[in-house]
């Protein structure tokens, strides 16, 4: 199992923990990795080792973008980089989103 995915199981379980339902989803081609539903509504996630590619940034956000509700939108990743929007669209370290979403 590669870092990445080890990554994206710790964000699963953390929504799970926090009492989500959680789905993969789809919206035409593009897939979000997690989909977290409570009763307040939907908050959307993509998760990533590194986005310091550019390329692999625009990939990232792309699912994210073609989302046209104004639920949350996360994209998670290890680069130790500032937070960031991204029209809306809100580039946290993973490390920095488990410990605001520590009870």
């Amino acid at each position: 199992m590669n870092a990445g995915h080890i990554l994206e199981n710790i964000v699963y379980l953390e929504l799970l923990r926090q009492g989500y339902d959680v789905y993969v989803g789809k919206i035409d081609t593009f897939e979000v990795d997690f989909v977290a539903q409570n009763q307040k509504g939907n908050h959307y996630f993509q998760v990533a080792l590194s986005v310091r590619d550019e390329k692999m940034l625009e990939r990232e956000l792309r699912s994210l973008y073609s989302i046209k509700d104004n639920y949350p939108k996360y994209l998670l990743t290890m680069d130790d980089d500032p937070k960031q929007d991204f029209g809306g669209i809100c580039k946290m370290n993973a490390r920095d989103w488990l410990l605001e979403n520590d009870d």
